[in-house]
């Protein structure tokens, strides 16, 4: 019996990463053959039969669910914090492990700590001495510098500038281009609970929980 891997998500975030996850499956099976026997697979929940999406078989989540292998790995591939967060509590309810996928150009330096879940795009660079928490999403060319801690579900668009020495909670969003100021070891920048930086914002100073902020420097949005 196989080991089964997934994407859950078939749409543009899915799509971008699936071969992603197809390169690591591949470089794993090189160096161990202990994946050669495993199949990969879309979820995609708005499905009611199986499907094909650029080549690879998708399917609902109560098909994956029952169906038979050596174990179940799966990468939640959905840009909305929120439901990924549902999506993880529910695979590991039922017994299925997070999925971390990383790219080949990634690049992840000494003394880093990744929880399980994460997706990080071709490079992307996690500098030294950084704590990232659950199904993290970081996109092309994003990096986070020394001393970082990223809380869980938080998403990076591409080529964000996350410098030393900040901390962003639980489902930050933050957009592309955007360039956050480094902090301090005795003052690190805080990017709040549920807060949006917005595409090519530079942040020079804490964003509170729940904000949006646009612009260079980067201030509230005004609604």
């Amino acid at each position: 019996m196989s080991k089964l891997f997934a994407v859950y998500g078939a749409s543009g975030c899915g799509r971008s990463l699936m071969p992603v996850a197809v390169e690591q499956l591949r470089i794993l099976e090189g160096d161990t053959n202990s994946h050669a026997d495993s199949q990969i697979v879309f979820i995609d929940d708005a499905l009611e039969e199986d499907t094909t999406v650029n080549g690879y078989t998708a399917m609902n989540y109560a098909k994956f669910k029952s169906m038979d292998s050596d174990g179940k790995f799966v990468l939640i591939a959905i840009a909305n914090s929120y439901i990924r967060q549902k999506i993880a509590e529910q695979l590991v309810e039922d017994g299925i492990s997070l999925w971390t996928v990383k790219g080949t150009t990634t690049l992840i330096m000494d003394a880093v700590s990744i929880a399980a879940g994460a997706a990080l795009s071709p490079f992307v660079t996690i500098a030294a001495n950084v704590t990232i928490g659950k199904c993290f999403h970081a996109n092309l060319y994003s990096y986070v510098e020394h001393d970082c801690v990223i809380g869980d579900y938080v998403t990076f668009a591409p080529r964000v500038s996350c410098n030393g020495n900040i901390h962003i909670h639980d489902h930050a969003y933050i957009g592309a281009g955007a360039v956050i100021k480094q902090g301090t070891p005795d003052k690190p920048l805080i990017i709040g609970k549920g807060a949006i930086v917005g595409m090519g914002a530079v942040v020079t100073k804490d964003v509170p929980a729940g904000a949006v902020v646009v612009g260079n420097p980067a201030r509230p949005l005004n609604k």
